[in-house]
């Protein structure tokens, strides 16, 4: 990492983009970890702290970078199998990183609740929070029966901090609902105090502190799923039922100003998208400054160390940045830079104590991400400090484009199409690719992996944010529960004739290609509409929802009351929406692909679906990696399922095939 950082160090940002590249991208290179995963900068502008992968994505290690010269202070390793993430300059020489794990099919790293912080030479180094297992005789230092998260740093107290703590389980010091419990640690000594208990609602309580580090929101669910708000109209007020003259439904998160009164929230009022509000909260009242009726509010963008609000930036349904104040300097600088990197989006992520520095971020579809540093106090000089895929630099990549269409039943849908890399004009080949989940995630524009090999290949690729995803509110959510098999799959489909409506699609040349709920999709779709598809690829994919539910059950209340609302109880019903108990309809040929370690969809679910395939004299390819769970994480497996995926869609959709016949 630190010739890439060192070889970019002087850059001008006024560069020239190399040549296209006339051959294709070899598969190994989709594969690939990035190179970088975070960048921070220290509050007096001197170092950088970067979050560095190793090659085999097996680690994530903590790089301490001087600033003045590029040289590397530190590299600090955290064991195999450890990986950090949210690096936090907790004082002008101190870190504090959480502990991670990197799941498969996700581009980023998720946290694991354990903390840990250094000094810059890492000899002073401490765990703030974590359980650590007996061994043999021997008794694990840390026991924290729970997941703590760094929620505030403390610029007034240097080196302090305020954590969130969730207990795993109901136990004496938690309360009977497992209280949300506020930590002020020292991140140099690792003392600990608590601040604050929330005690309400019937899960744990996502919190949103003032500049004076006073919880002042709080978010949880009740039994059913529906938000829980509560919230203290001043610092000192007790905590009590959000009003409606605030928001009806939820507050989706915010910001408070300088005056810890003023709080620009994303509210809700009846379960529809987000809209930003400017909230007096000690006055209940509040002013809409941006929103639409089909897309929840997107990221609100902060400028300067104070974090003043200055605009609101989303890439869902498209791309676009809103400035509430476009004289604001922060708005301007913003808007600068977006000019500067036109087809990228811009964020702002680091200031220095006194604001000359500020550290950036760009990404767009073409472009997985680079850091750059600005210099405020030095006409605003750009270098750029890291790039987290620097390989696809002049590489040819496929432009994604966002498309919206109406269902059969008359709802507007959002979705992305990206183009063939060299795909000409007209009808090409498709893939289509739904996303997991079902409930909760989305698609957005940006640069995605496998969409992009696909086009590398020659394939067009439709993601559908199908009824169910994020971004769009609860009620848009809701509207697809016990829907698996219907619902969703009909906004699946119609995504499908809308592109080869507009001539996107060679309707003879379409295949279906998903992860977890995307291999359910994958496998359901040809059942649904036959003749439509010529090939299906199931990928860690769910294909016995009666196997899925009854997995489910030895797993917490929550998640039980979450698949009861979700897939309902009637087993009947889910046999019908299950792909493994009507493979005689799937008339496509089929590839499986699953890791012999998942614990989330288990390999039942493969043995039932290629089971069900063999025994009507229809087996499918398959693909089981040893060691793999939910997803390939190991970039060996990930090549060769891209390698086997090009196979498998050249035979039957590609260039050369002629039309598929059913199996």
């Amino acid at each position: 990492m630190t010739r890439t950082l060192l070889a970019r160090w002087t850059c001008a940002l006024a560069f020239v983009a190399a040549p296209a590249m006339a051959q294709q991208i070899p598969a190994s290179d989709f594969a690939r970890y990035a190179d970088l995963d975070e960048v921070a900068l220290s509050p007096t502008g001197e170092y950088l702290a970067l979050a560095v992968p190793s090659v085999d994505g097996h680690e994530t290690n903590l790089q301490i970078v001087k600033l003045s010269d590029g040289s590397t202070v530190k590299t600090l390793r955290f064991g195999r199998e450890s990986h950090v993430m949210d690096v936090t300059w907790t004082d002008d020489d101190e870190i504090t990183v959480a502990r991670a794990k990197r799941f498969p099919m996700v581009e980023y790293k998720s946290h694991m609740g354990e903390l840990m912080s250094t000094n810059l030479t890492g000899d002073k180094q401490r765990t703030l929070f974590a359980y650590t297992l007996d061994e043999l005789t021997q008794r694990g230092r840390n026991k924290d029966a729970g997941s703590a998260y760094l929620e505030e740093v403390l610029d007034k107290e240097p080196g302090k901090i305020l954590v969130s703590y969730y207990c795993w389980q109901t136990i004496k010091e938690c309360g009977e609902k497992a209280d949300t419990i506020v930590f002020k640690v020292d991140s140099r000594t690792g003392t600990r105090k608590e601040v604050e208990r929330i005690k309400d609602g019937d899960s744990e309580s996502s919190l949103v502190f003032d500049h004076d580090g006073i919880a002042r929101v709080a978010y949880s669910d009740n039994e059913d799923g529906t938000p829980h708000m509560s919230y203290r109209p001043t610092p000192t007020s007790p905590w009590m039922p959000l009003p409606a003259s605030i928001a009806g439904y939820e507050i989706s998160g915010g910001v408070f100003a300088q005056d810890n009164n003023t709080f620009y929230g994303r509210v809700s009022d009846k379960g529809e998208a987000t809209q930003l509000y400017k909230i007096d909260m000690a006055a209940g009242t509040r002013t809409k400054l941006f929103g639409r009726d089909d897309a929840s509010v997107g990221t609100i963008l902060l400028g300067g160390r104070a974090g003043e609000p200055f605009g609101v930036s989303t890439t869902s349904p498209k791309p676009s940045v809103q400035y509430l104040d476009p004289a604001s300097k922060w708005a301007q600088l913003h808007a600068a830079l977006m000019q500067r990197f036109k087809g990228q989006m811009v964020y702002f992520l680091e200031f220095t104590r006194d604001d000359s520095k500020v550290l950036f971020w760009t990404s767009g579809d073409r472009q997985p991400g680079n850091y750059y540093l600005l210099d405020r106090g030095n006409n605003n000089k750009i270098v750029q400090v890291g790039s987290r895929k620097p390989w696809f630099d002049g590489k040819t990549l496929a432009q994604v484009r966002p498309i919206e269409f109406k269902t059969r039943d008359g709802v507007k849908l959002f979705g992305f199409y990206t183009a063939p890399v060299g795909g000409g004009t007209g009808p090409r080949p498709m893939v289509v690719m739904p996303h997991g989940g079902p409930y909760g995630p989305s698609d957005d524009w940006g640069f995605d992996a496998y969409a992009q090999f696909l086009a590398s290949r020659g394939y067009g690729v439709l993601q559908v944010n199908y009824r169910g995803s994020g971004g769009r509110g609860d009620n848009f959510m809701n509207q697809a529960m016990r829907e698996w098999g219907g619902m969703i799959q009909n906004d699946i489909t119609d995504g499908v004739k809308y592109a080869i409506d507009q001539k996107l699609a060679d309707p003879s040349r379409i295949c279906m290609f998903g992860g977890s709920f995307g291999g359910y999709s994958a496998l359901m779709q040809p059942i649904l509409n036959p003749g439509m598809y010529k090939c299906a690829i199931g990928y860690v994919g769910v294909y016995d929802l009666t196997m899925l539910v009854r997995n489910k059950e030895s797993e917490s209340e929550d998640t039980e009351r979450f698949f009861v609302r979700s897939l309902g109880e009637d087993t009947a019903a889910l046999a019908k929406a299950s792909p493994a108990f009507r493979a005689k309809e799937v008339k496509v040929p089929v590839m499986l692909v699953h890791g012999k370690a998942d614990s989330n969809v288990r390999m039942g679910q493969f043995r039932a679906m290629d089971k069900a395939l063999r025994d009507i004299g229809q087996p499918p390819e398959t693909f089981l990696a040893p060691g793999e769970g939910h997803g390939f994480s190991n970039p060996d497996n990930i090549t060769e399922l891209y390698n086997r995926m090009a196979t498998f869609l050249d035979k039957y959709i590609g260039p050369n095939a002629t039309t598929a016949a059913t199996q």
